[in-house]
C-alpha cells in the first residue's frame, strides 16, 4: 500500500472570521443556526457572547473573533452559529459567514509554525492550501477547554 492509499479522508466545514478562513471538523459541528441574540452572564469573559435557548437547552456562546484575538466585526444577520460538539459538551461559535464543506486528506494537512505563545494554547491544529487559500483548521479542544472550565 502506498501512503496515499492509507490517509484517511476528512471533511472540513470552512468560515469566515475577521476577513480570514478557519475550518473545523464537519464531524464535531452539530448545527448551524442564523444570528440569535444572547443573554449575557455577569463575570462571564469578555468573549462570551451569553447563552441562547436551543431547544430547551442552554447553550453558551462565544465570539470566535474575540477569543482568537482577532478584530471583533460589528453584528449582523449574515453572523451565524456554528454549533460544536466537544468531549460531551455543546457550545456555540460566533462566526462572520459559513463558506464551504472541503473533503481533504491527512496528507493535505500542515503541522503550524512553531511560535511561543507562552501558556496561551495553540488553537490552531493544521494548516492546508485550497485552491490558493491557506486555511486554518482549529484545534476545537484549546478553543472550548477555557469555556467549558469557565461554565462549569
Amino acid at each position: 500500500m502506498t501512503e496515499k492509499e492509507t490517509s484517511t479522508s476528512i471533511e472540513l466545514l470552512t468560515f469566515q472570521l475577521a476577513d480570514q478562513e478557519y475550518s473545523l471538523d464537519i464531524m464535531s459541528v452539530r448545527e448551524i443556526r442564523g444570528w440569535t441574540q444572547t443573554t449575557p452572564l455577569p463575570h462571564a469573559p469578555s468573549y462570551m457572547k451569553g447563552v441562547i435557548n436551543l431547544r430547551g437547552t442552554v447553550l453558551p456562546v462565544m465570539d470566535l473573533s474575540q477569543r482568537l484575538g482577532l478584530k471583533p466585526n460589528e453584528h449582523s444577520d449574515r453572523n451565524v452559529i456554528i454549533v460544536v460538539s466537544h468531549e460531551g459538551t455543546m457550545t456555540g461559535l460566533l462566526v462572520d459567514a459559513v463558506s464551504d464543506i472541503i473533503a481533504i486528506t491527512e496528507n493535505d494537512l500542515q503541522p503550524p509554525p512553531e511560535v511561543q505563545t507562552g501558556s496561551i494554547p495553540n488553537v490552531v491544529s493544521s494548516l492546508t492550501l485550497i485552491d490558493e487559500r491557506m486555511i486554518r483548521v482549529l484545534a476545537l479542544g484549546s478553543v472550548v477547554e477555557s469555556v467549558q472550565n469557565s461554565a462549569a
